[in-house]
Formats: C-alpha cells, structure tokens, sequence
C-alpha cells in the first residue's frame, strides 16, 4: 500500500536567524510545535515570533527543547494569550528543563516589568507552568493518536534534548541547540537508534570550526591570569545558567592549583544562578561520568572553593568597579542590559581592564557589535564613553562546529536536511559545504534553508505495513503464502486479524448485513440464466432453505423467484459482493431491452421458452475446448505448439510427469513443456521460461470467465432441487446432489451435467483428456456449438420446422 502526503515545514522563528526558535511541522491533520523562544535583540511583542500566522487552537503537541530564553521564553504568552487552550494541546519539556524555566522566567518577568511592553504577568507564567507535562531522556510518548515522541540527550546545557517525532510513520529528529563535545560536567548529543526522514538542525556556526577544548582553556586561563597581573578587572559577560557553570569549574580548577590568585574575588553576580544552582545538584545523574563520579566520593563539584556571590545590595557594581582586581561573571550575556551592562560602561575607560566574550553574540546585541573593538560605546542613558579595556572573543558556546554537524548529519543519514537558527550567510556557507560532501559520495540529500514564514513542503512515499497478530500469527507463513483476515486500521498503523480474534484484540464486533432487491420480472427464468451466464460464467442453481427457486451468481448474489412476475437479490453487503450485485441488477433490468433478448424470443415457438443457444460469452465446459483455446493463444505467441497426450502404452513406461498432459512450445531459442494439470513451464532456457510463463497467465484468465476468476462466498450448497414447471419433490432433511445432477431430473440433458460438474475444476487447470472421455463424447453431438452460434443458426435454417424442434431439443440438452 503505497501512500503520498505531504510535510510542511513553517518557521515562526529562526528562519535565517538566530533567536525566537518556533518551527510548526504539520503532518496528516497533526500540528506540532518546536520551541517556542523570543529574540534577545527585541523587546516585548517584537521579540516574539511570528504567532499571528498559526491557528494555536490546531496544536497538538508543543515541544521545548532546552530553557534559554530564545527557546522557551515566548512559552507563557502562547498558553495564556493566544487561543492554545481552546484546543487539546500539551506542552512537553523534561525534568531538569522545567526545574530551570521556572526559575529562568521568574527572572525574566522581573526584568521585564519596569519595562512598559510586558509580555505577561507572573500570575499568568505560574498558570503555564502549572500545565506543562515533564518527561525523561529516552521516555517514549504518546500525546495524541498518530503521534509519538522520544527525547534524547542533546548536551548544550543541562536538560537539553532533541526530539525524535513519529507521526503516522514519519519520523523527524529535531535537535535544538545541541554540542557534539563532551565537556566539564555534560554529556554529549546523542546519535538516535533509527535514521529519520527530516533531520531539523541549528547551523549557529556555519562552517566556522572550534579549537580543542583542552587549548580553548588554556588560553582561557591564562589571559584572565594576565589581567590579573596588570591590575585590571576581568569581565566575563554569561547567561546565568548554561555556559556559566562550565566556566565556574574551569575558574575553580585553576585557582585550586595558583595559590598567588587565591586573594583574587571571583564573582558570580546572578541571583538568579545561586537558586539553580539546587537543581543542578539534584540532576547529577543527566551527567556525564566525571561529575558523578566526584559527586559518588562526596565531592560535589558545584560547591565551589573560590567562587564568591556578589552582596545582594544596592549598588554593588560601582563598588565591585573601584575595588582591587577581580573576575566577574555577570548575566546577560548579551549586554543588552542587568550587571553585565553596567559593569561594562563602569569598566570601559579603563585600559586595564578586560572584557572576555565566551559564547555565541546575536546580530544587533551590545555582545556583538563590541567585538569590533569601537573605539567609543553608547550607554544604556545614551551617553557615548570611550572604550579602553581589551575586548577578546573566546567561544565556549556548546553549539556544535562545522566539524561536528556534518558528522552528525552523516551519522543520522536523512533524506532531507532542514537548517535552522543561523545567518543567513552562514547556513548559506554550510548548505554548500555539505552539498559538496554528498555530491562527492554520489549521495542524493536535500538540504533547505528556508527562511521565516515560508512554508516548506516535503513529498514522501513510503509503504505502510501491517502486522499479523492473534491467530494468523500463530503460524508463520510460509514463502509465496495468501494470508487474509480483517485489516483494522488505528491511529496511522494496520494491524491485520482473523474475525474471530476481533473482539479480543481490537475490542470490537463483527455483525453480516444482508441486503435485498426486489425487481419486476417481464421475461422467462430461462432467460434469465441465458444472460447471467453469458456476463458471469456458470451460475448455481438449485432452492433456497424456504424453497424458493435461486441462482447464485459468482457464489455471493442470490436471483431468487419470489413470484411468478418477481426477482428478488439477496446479499451480504460486502466491497465486492455490492459491486456484484449492482451488475447482476444492471444486468437483469436490462434483459427485456437487449437485442440479443429480442433475437432469442422472436420466431415459432412449439414447445418451450428456453434461448435455443448458449451464450456465446458462457462458460467453456468440454476441457478438450479449453486445452484448445489455450494452444490457439499460445500459437500467435511462439513458433509452434503441440498436444502430447501419452497412450496407455506410454503411460506405463513413461515417469509420472510424462505420464501428464502437456504441451510442447518450440521457438528458434530451445523448447518449453506446459503440464496441463499443474499448469507449470519447465524449460532449459530460463528467459524462455519466464516468456511462456507470462503468456500462459494471459492466456489463462483470457479464456476464463468471471466466476472462475473470482468466486466471494462459499459454494451454494441447498436443501433440495427446483426449477419452474419441475416435478422434483423438496425434502429439507437430506442434502441434494450437486446443482448440475438436480437440473437433470427437471429434464436437462447429461451433457450440461457433465460439463457444469467439471466446470470449477476446469476453472482451476485443464485436466488429463483420458478420464474425461465421458464429457467429451457427451457434449460431442452439439459439435455445432463449437463452430459458433453463426454456424448453429445456419444449420437450423436449412432443416425447417421440423429440424427447428429437433435441434431445439439438442441445444437444450447441452445448455440446461
């Protein structure tokens, strides 16, 4: 079963950006939400994203990867100022992620309420909190029908995780903002078990490559030691929570081992760290091996020995500021405002002194324009001061590199590749690069930069499969094997079942539902069965359990005789028993208005209302017949056919597959051989076998008729024997011969017995012509029939009346 929808791909936020991450995926009637971040350059409803572009109400799963504020910030104001609560949305995060969001919007509320532009208040973020739903690292959920979720370990900061999303059989790895990089206290970003369809990754860095965590720190460490020694004061701008642990035990580590810096302060000015600094002691477990080791020998590392909270007073800055050399690590990182702005424009004027940026800097933040080092900075009261402190870069973002992100795009091998959250040169720079790669490997990998608002639209093609359970699985199939049962679809996936195992496994009931047709009947029965034969093939007939007279059509529709001027259809309503049934109907309406009714029906009639010809469409019931259309269809097809058909002689001496029927294809390449009771080519040439094979198919269902074809219900297996105008008694105790047998007693010739009885075994494969002498020499009298009706007719002509009612009866005694 193969299927072609299609994924779209919306990004509200961190579309050839960096900030406000929000991306929409929206697959087979789901929507789900990506992170949802405000831009650190903005300021209240122009730092959100793009949120008047989605109906919040259709979201079923929202998603926040980590808890920086360019991922979760514009959380709260989704939840409670938009339209998200009218709908059944949930709002996913883990454990250690919402611990730290609290904490992270308390901060960012206070922060924000002296400013006239507030997002939301701190009653309507204790209300969103309230409703997000924590989950762990490898936890497999299921928020809604169709879609299932599974976080993994991302690094980048404590509780960082990547999504791996499954809707309805389509898998997506999101990964966020994730580090490839083993540091001082996180584990690295995992590769997930299963290779996605769409991989959706940050392309922060571009192309650029870090150095060596190890050479990172020492130049670390030795230019803060340097500007110790000039007297200078060390400035070290972070967000409270993420990079600036990673620092603290670098800081921590060096002091222990320089005793000359141990009367040098270091400073953590964020209140808002000491609180978190609880949660990292309780996640010890989410890290990687060297923190829980120490942490197993009760040395706890985040109880640093050197580092010293900053006085929880007024004015502290300018003090810090005047006082003797120090290092300062104050929040935001970006400088846009708090302590680290401050301190920046105290600090400034001074030569002396050095700022040291340590993470990734957001086009149009105090954090990046700095970096080139102008030679005068405009303060937050709009005044210009001249800049004098040294001003270094030093990346200990935990965003990955070049190096990194390639590798693991090649590691989780999708077939598209989606770029987010990056420049727009930048991600320009790696799509190219990556391009590249894959085009020297002569792998086919899309890769899109879409940019904010524009929908991307992905096509897959994937086959659906369906897993036998209950009894058809007790058995394992065999190569070649037809299972069949129910194929119950549920949420996007297909179990196939036996009927009876329905209500035990699908928690369901099965129930028939029989459906009749009452139709005016304007014509004879015999009639009748002429046009259902020449549409169907042969056709049982016999009485139904009440005794009334029935045809049972391709063994699913029943053509009763309720009444002399009455047909009624009767069914069990099924996808092909309606498509049989609408044609029997079809058909039967239309029996008094066909041509060939007319021909039939017109001329002298002496004693009977029975067609005088079979259907030229009706069944072939002589075998030799039918061995004989096959030779005619083989024959336009190849060189030369021939029928072998051993003697008596040769049977004894032959082996058992000579003793068969077959016949023998010659071409110019070699020869095949057809057994006619197995229906199998044997051949030296193995593409001529496969030619004769692909012929014979043809053939055989070309001279087949619909109800050997295909047959929708058992065989029709009455009570007793009826036809109109018979003699035959019913008797609903005993079983009656087949239908053929009953249609001799009514007067029907032994050679449509014959040839009715063999017809479902002729149906299957042609049989040995030396049994069937019987048949053949029973039919052989209406040697007409096989000249065609044409032939027929004309011989009626020529003999008169007289011959008219002798041949009349000849025809009748082969078609009954």
């Amino acid at each position: 079963m193969a299927d072609v929808p299609k994924l779209s791909i919306t990004l509200l936020g961190a579309g050839q950006e960096v900030g406000r991450s929000c991306c929409v995926l929206q697959y087979r009637g789901r929507t789900i939400v990506c992170d949802a971040g405000v831009h650190p350059a903005y300021s209240g409803i122009a730092s959100l994203p793009f949120i008047d572009e989605l109906d919040w109400s259709t979201v079923d799963v929202l998603l926040i990867t980590h808890f920086h504020l360019d991922h979760a910030a514009a959380l709260t104001y989704i939840m409670e100022k938009t339209n998200f609560r009218d709908g059944k949305g949930k709002v996913y995060m883990t454990h250690p992620t919402k611990a730290l969001h609290k904490f992270m919007m308390q901060d960012f509320v206070r922060m924000s309420s002296s400013q006239t532009d507030t997002l939301f208040t701190p009653i309507e973020m204790s209300m969103s909190l309230a409703s997000i739903i924590p989950v762990s690292a490898h936890q497999v959920i299921t928020p809604c029908p169709g879609v299932t979720f599974t976080p993994y370990h991302a690094g980048h900061v404590l509780g960082a995780c990547m999504y791996l999303i499954d809707i309805a059989g389509l898998k997506i790895l999101y990964t966020g903002d994730y580090s490839r990089e083993e540091d001082r206290h996180l584990v690295k970003a995992e590769i997930p078990p299963i290779h996605p369809d769409v991989l959706i990754v940050e392309s922060t860095y571009g192309v650029q490559s870090h150095e060596p965590r190890e050479d990172k720190e020492t130049r670390f460490t030795n230019l803060v030691h340097s500007i110790i020694r000039r007297g200078g004061h060390v400035l070290l701008p972070t967000f409270a929570l993420g990079r600036a642990q990673e620092l603290l035990l670098i800081l921590d580590e060096y002091w222990t081992k320089h005793p000359d810096l141990h009367n040098v302060p270091i400073y953590y000015a964020s209140s808002l760290a000491r609180k978190c600094m609880a949660v990292y002691q309780t996640y010890i477990h989410t890290m990687n091996a060297n923190v829980r080791g120490r942490f197993a020998k009760r040395d706890n590392p985040f109880v640093f020995k050197h580092i010293t909270n900053v006085p929880a007073t007024r004015g502290w800055e300018r003090k810090i500021a005047e006082g003797p050399p120090c290092v300062v690590l104050a929040s935001p990182g970006f400088m846009q405002t708090g302590p680290s702005r401050e301190l920046l424009e105290l600090w400034a004027p001074d030569s002396r002194n050095g700022l040291i940026v340590t993470g990734y800097s957001i086009e149009g933040t105090m954090a990046r324009d700095i970096l080139t080092e102008p030679e005068e900075i405009t303060t937050m009261k709009g005044n210009t001061i001249p800049r004098k402190l040294s001003v270094d870069y030093m990346s200990f973002s935990a965003h990955v590199d070049y190096s990194q992100n390639s590798e693991f795009m090649e590691l989780v091998k999708p077939q598209h590749i989606v770029l987010v959250h990056g420049e727009a040169t930048g991600m320009g720079r790696l799509k190219a690069a990556m391009q590249d790669r894959y085009k020297s490997r002569d792998e086919e990998i899309k890769i899109h930069t879409p940019r904010n608002l524009e929908t991307l639209e992905l096509t897959f093609r994937s086959e659906r499969v369906a897993k036998a359970i209950g009894t058809l699985a007790s058995k394992p199939p065999q190569p070649n094997d037809v299972i069949s049962g129910l194929l119950v679809s549920k949420d996007y996936s297909y179990t196939l079942l036996d009927p009876r195992d329905l209500r035990d496994f699908a928690g369901l009931t099965t129930c028939v539902v029989t459906q009749r047709q009452k139709v005016a009947l304007g014509v004879g029965w015999d009639l009748v069965r002429w046009h259902l034969e020449g549409m169907f093939g042969a056709v049982e007939e016999g009485v139904d359990k009440d005794g009334v007279v029935t045809m049972r059509v391709m063994g699913a529709v029943d053509v009763k005789l309720t009444s002399e001027h009455e047909l009624t259809l009767e069914w069990d309503s099924s996808a092909s028993n309606d498509m049989i049934a609408d044609s029997t109907l079809a058909l039967i309406t239309g029996i008094d208005k066909s041509p060939a009714s007319v021909k039939l029906t017109t001329g002298s009639h002496t004693h009977s209302h029975a067609p005088k010809h079979a259907h030229p469409h009706a069944d072939v019931t002589d075998p030799v017949t039918r061995i004989q259309r096959l030779a005619w269809f083989l024959e336009e097809h190849f060189d030369s056919v021939e029928l072998h058909m051993p003697d008596e002689a040769e049977q004894e001496e032959a082996s058992e597959k000579e003793r068969e029927p077959s016949l023998l294809v010659q071409i110019y390449e070699g020869e095949a051989v057809i057994n006619l009771r197995t229906m199998t080519v044997t051949s030296t040439s193995k593409s001529l076998r496969k030619r004769v094979e692909a012929v014979l198919d043809m053939a055989a269902s070309t001279v087949s008729s619909l109800s050997e074809a295909f047959t929708a219900g058992a065989p029709l297996h009455l009570d007793d024997s009826a036809q109109p105008g018979g003699d035959g008694e019913r008797s609903a105790s005993s079983p009656l011969p087949p239908i053929a047998e009953h249609a001799e007693e009514n007067g029907r010739a032994q050679g449509s017995n014959a040839g009715d009885a063999s017809m479902n075994e002729a149906g299957e494969k042609p049989h040995e012509p030396g049994p069937q002498h019987d048949a053949a020499e029973t039919i052989q009298p209406n040697g007409a029939e096989s000249a065609g009706p044409d032939k027929q007719a004309g011989n009626a002509d020529e003999g008169g009346d007289d011959e008219d009612e002798d041949d009349d009866d000849a025809v009748l005694e082969v078609h009954g």
